[in-house]
């Protein structure tokens, strides 16, 4: 009988209790009569020291790759043998690849967010979108919608340094940085939230009901809870909606690719999410 290949693979982060990464990748690897063990490896406050041991057991202990989400995307980056382009530009890791030994840092929420986030965008190039948080999926997303095509991207971070420096990065795009999140929004066609404000147990908004409207198109990078404040106002103001649902499966199924070499099936990862939103939906 043969023996079917077998990967080990994670998520580094915090607070990650509640992540459906391990239901989508373990029930990928099974549709494609892969095994896979998906360990969430949760730490918060990790300084240097501490994160540098993390990704060194990475590498020594056979893992294939792991995903890295908040708060250690940006800081992992220092810690890696080699970036992919696209996350040498941006400055940001969210899968880390283990190849002979090496340890090598990619960025699959810009494919993954560009993604689900192009029939929203397609219709309204010309007009600003807004991206609340600079943080590591912050700048993920906006170099998604500049590859999207989109000709006015205005980011607000209470962290205007860190808004800054993302602006930096891409310094003939029409990117620019907003004094608040009233200037980000204003004449806005489309609003993003990109920090973990809202994430379960956190229940705020990131962004003032009394500014949204149904002229606007709103996504939140946060899917626990799916409906987050930020959605829930949007949707009742009459604005088109997306939740973390679409970014959380596409960047998985990248990182899946990135990991084991093989195509998963985005169906079966779409499945295995909503079943983790389900199973909690009646826990709560």
């Amino acid at each position: 009988m043969s023996v079917r290949p077998h990967f080990l693979t994670g998520l580094i982060g915090a607070p990650i209790a509640q992540s459906a990464s391990p239901a989508m990748h373990e029930e990928a690897a099974h549709a494609l009569g892969l095994s896979c063990h998906y360990q969430l490896i949760e730490v918060a406050g990790a300084g240097e020291t501490e994160l540098r041991g993390l990704v060194d057991g990475v590498r020594r202990l056979g893992f294939a790759g792991v995903n890295v989400t908040f708060p250690y995307k940006e800081a992992v980056v220092a810690l890696l043998d080699e970036l992919a382009p696209e996350a040498a530009e941006m400055g940001a890791v969210n899968a880390i690849v283990v190849r002979g030994g090496r340890l090598i840092g990619h960025n699959t929420d810009t494919t993954g967010f560009a993604r689900a986030a192009a029939p929203f965008v397609k219709d309204a190039l010309d007009r600003p979108v807004a991206v609340i948080g600079t943080g590591g999926v912050g700048k993920a997303i906006v170099f998604a919608l500049e590859r999207l095509g989109v000709a006015d991207i205005r980011i607000f971070d209470a962290d205007r340094a860190r808004a800054a420096q993302l602006a930096s990065l891409l310094p003939a795009q029409g990117l620019t940085v907003a004094d608040s999140v009233e200037a980000a929004l204003d004449g806005a066609a489309g609003l993003i939230n990109a920090t973990p404000v809202g994430m379960l147990p956190n229940k705020d908004t990131p962004v003032p009901p009394s500014l949204l409207h149904a002229g606007l198109w709103v996504a939140d990078a946060v899917y626990s809870p799916l409906w987050t404040p930020l959605l829930l106002a949007a949707r009742a103001k009459g604005a088109r909606v997306m939740t973390g649902r679409e970014l959380a499966i596409n960047q998985a199924a990248d990182g899946f690719r990135l990991f084991t070499g093989h195509a998963p099936s985005v169906a079966v990862m779409g499945e295995a999410f909503d079943g983790v939103m389900a199973r909690k939906a009646r826990k709560d």
